[in-house]
């Protein structure tokens, strides 16, 4: 990059927009596929943590072992069985949100007040009725708030899998450091951020639909 060069080219924003919108979209695939396979994990295994409390410690101890593994180094694990593709990058990401899913499904869970788990009893609710129609909306908010904190280190995570050419718009950082041009990385940043921002509102937005309950205690406070 020359002194007086602008950070940001305009033209070649225009220039490149088809092909930015197709790494967005590579990458918003790369970031919350992982966090919708780690939440279809982490639902039974916290439920089952939350019936047998002591499944859970061990359970929470592998998953914090798993995500204090640098991500590269999973990785680099992962190319010998998956090669230099998209699963190499969402299985370690995968992995990762299970630190996050697993406590927020059973402090969900143990947020549920004894009695309304008595009175669902009391109704003839078995006890995987009792779960799916019961305690799990009462759980939401806790666990949504898991999925929200997944879904915006996912979407940050995915730029490190370029190093093995699968990380969607890390592709334009590691481009542009190649090349000292800066308008690529700057680029790929904000959209990064926009993407982690929008996942999370649309979150957000989420929530307030499945705990209809919620907007009506603020109504009436």
């Amino acid at each position: 990059m020359s002194d007086g060069e602008p950070l940001v080219r305009w033209q070649w924003l225009g220039d490149h927009a088809g092909e930015l919108a197709d790494y967005t979209g590579i990458h918003l695939r790369l970031g919350l596929l992982p966090v919708l396979f780690g939440l279809i994990i982490s639902l039974p295994l916290g439920i089952l943590c939350h019936r047998r409390r002591w499944v859970y410690a061990p359970v929470l101890t592998v998953a914090n072992i798993l995500y204090s593994i640098p991500a590269l180094a999973l990785f680099m694990i992962f190319v010998k069985y998956t090669g230099l593709t998209e699963r190499t990058v969402m299985i370690p990401l995968t992995l990762y949100t299970l630190s996050v899913l697993v406590p927020n499904v059973v402090d969900g869970l143990a947020s549920v007040p004894e009695p309304v788990r008595q009175a669902a009893t009391a109704l003839g609710f078995g006890p995987i009725r009792r779960v799916v129609q019961v305690e799990l909306p009462i759980a939401v908010p806790v666990v949504i708030a898991g999925v929200r904190v997944a879904a915006v280190s996912s979407i940050s995570l995915v730029a490190v899998g370029q190093l093995i050419g699968q990380g969607g718009l890390g592709y334009y950082i590691t481009r542009g450091l190649q090349l000292d041009f800066p308008t690529p990385i700057i680029t790929a940043i904000v959209l990064i951020m926009l993407l982690a921002l929008a996942t999370d509102a649309l979150l957000v937005l989420a929530q307030r639909l499945l705990t209809p309950w919620s907007r009506s205690k603020v109504t009436a406070s």
